[in-house]
């Protein structure tokens, strides 16, 4: 009996039925990204990761709905490093940006290193940033010269500014000056005399900004920016830097009892991340990939107003005194809550123990976009896509860790992960709540911890033992190979240089450079340095 033979017609039935078989495990289109940075967050804020967290309830849910990292680092453990290896997927020792920026700073993330907004606009992108930048606002530092179409937010911390109704801090900083306030003596930490601004693209819109509403506002301009993409029909980028957690905005609600200041104001970012979920699903739910991190740990010498470590307290530094959180290059200072959410293709219900980081957006984005990474220089991120789609759970073999100000020279490689271990060449501790800092002390031969064992960093392999003996070699060869590595690239250099005239300004007539909605003023980044902006 011989074959069937097939018309032309069932030929083509067949291969469309097989098509549609294949196509859903091809993007068919680029996808949109959503990359959201909390700021100073610690690792237990995130319900998922800590049971004593209470406070994340729609965090808790994008963790159910997407795939959780309970391994996952921020580049640096202060903010300007941080949100620029973010940026650029390079460490600070790289791209230059070592320490943060002032308000006075004329310079910013080097002009030279090559943005992911950039290379995602090159690509077809809409792109946009709202919230806390950090990383230059003068000239063409600011984020509307580095390749995002839209801005909306404050140029650095939110407690970098005066502003009407002060958020809480330790210690408590006072409100701005209005017309025919006394001088007052500066306060240690606090900004006294220059209000916090609030920018849409190059315009202040606002000075002071009132933090009371920042988070709602924030939620309706990312709405908008999110319904222009899609009127567009372009894909998107909106990078989303909170606030939150740093220190406590003024929550619009008393706290409840129990929880205090800081879970109010937890509760707050946890239901504005629920809000931006909620927007990227109206507008299709599966288009779009929305990364959550933090960048970095909590600033612990801010007692009640900091985050928590969950089991990465550092404890071989605590014995010695200082703060083993931000800052520094204990656990507690750089492993930071992760999760992304891309339903129909990041698994569900999943937690990954890769070691990742926040370097690793970068590469893994441009990837996405079907874009290619800047030629000429070297990345410290990879691109991670195999493993938030569920096909592997291996990520870096190693990962660096620079010291971002407890001890040592900024941005020194000071501690490096391989496998299971860390090993430290330099170890210090922050200022903590008591006061206390913890002194610098180089270790040669390097302190090695077994994280498998030994979350809290408690206790130190013996130098004697045979497992210190047997990881020592490739811990060794794996440090010199970095500093060799980052010694042979093209490397950037930050302009920390300051001066007054930086500072943003609205009304140089005005006490504290006050004005509000339509006086605003618009700063023009060709404006050069000598250009005053600054009321005092």
């Amino acid at each position: 009996m011989g074959t069937p033979s097939l018309s032309p017609w069932a030929v083509l039935g067949l291969a469309l039925v097989l098509v549609g078989l294949w196509a859903p495990c091809v993007v068919s289109r680029q996808p949109n990204f959503i990359v959201i940075l909390a700021d100073d967050v610690g690792w237990g804020d995130l319900g998922a990761n800590w049971a004593e967290t209470k406070e994340t309830p729609h965090l808790d849910q994008l963790a159910a709905e997407g795939t959780r990292f309970v391994d996952f680092h921020s580049a640096a453990s202060t903010c300007s490093p941080s949100r620029a290896s973010l940026l650029t997927g390079r460490l600070g020792v790289r791209n230059g940006v070592t320490h943060n920026f002032a308000i006075t700073s004329l310079g910013g993330l080097p002009l030279n290193e090559t943005t992911l907004a950039e290379v995602l606009r090159e690509a077809g992108y809409s792109t946009g940033a709202i919230g806390k930048w950090h990383l230059g606002h003068h000239g063409h530092h600011h984020p509307s010269s580095r390749g995002f179409d839209y801005y909306f937010g404050i140029p650095y911390s939110h407690d970098m500014g005066c502003t009407d109704t002060p958020g809480y801090n330790l210690p408590p900083c006072p409100p701005c000056p209005r017309h025919g306030t006394a001088a007052r003596e500066a306060r240690k930490d606090c900004y006294t005399e220059v209000a916090l601004p609030l920018f849409e693209n190059v315009t202040i819109v606002q000075q002071p900004v009132e933090l009371g509403s920042l988070a709602a506002r924030y939620a309706e301009e990312a709405a908008r920016f999110i319904q222009r993409a899609s009127d567009s029909g372009r894909p998107f980028f909106l990078y989303l830097a909170l606030a939150h957690m740093h220190v406590p905005l003024t929550p619009p609600l008393p706290p409840a009892p129990g929880r205090g200041i800081y879970g109010a104001s937890l509760s707050e970012m946890d239901a504005l991340v629920g809000r931006i979920k909620e927007i990227a699903d109206s507008h299709g739910k599966g288009n779009s990939l929305l990364w959550f991190a933090g960048d970095n740990g909590p600033w612990a010498q801010k007692c009640e107003l900091a985050g928590r470590l969950g089991p990465f307290v550092g404890a071989w530094q605590r014995q010695r005194g200082g703060s083993s959180a931000k800052q520094t290059t204990w656990e507690g200072g750089h492993r930071v809550p992760a999760l992304v959410y891309w339903p129909g293709r990041v698994p569900a219900r999943r937690t990954s123990h890769a070691l990742l980081s926040v370097l690793d957006i970068f590469p893994t984005l441009v990837a996405l976009a079907g874009a290619a990474l800047p030629p000429n220089r070297r990345f410290d991120g990879l691109d991670v896509s195999p493993v938030l789609f569920g096909r592997s759970d291996v990520g870096h073999k190693v990962l660096l860790h620079p010291n971002s100000g407890a001890a040592g020279k900024v941005g020194e490689i000071e501690a490096l992960r391989l496998a299971q271990y860390k090993a430290f060449y330099t170890t210090g501790g922050a200022m903590a709540c008591d006061g206390s800092t913890g002194p610098a002390e180089r270790h040669q031969p390097p302190l090695i911890f077994n994280l498998d064992r030994d979350l809290q960093e408690q206790e130190p392999l013996d130098v004697a033992s045979r497992e210190y003996q047997a990881v020592l070699p490739a811990i060794s060869r794996a440090y010199a190979q970095a500093l060799q590595d980052i010694a042979a690239d093209n490397v950037s250099v930050a302009d920390y240089s300051q001066d007054p005239a930086a500072i943003p300004c609205c009304n140089v007539q005005h006490v504290g450079c006050r004005c509000h909605g339509a006086h605003g003023a618009t700063l023009d980044p060709h404006v050069g340095k000598g250009t005053p902006r600054l009321c005092l």
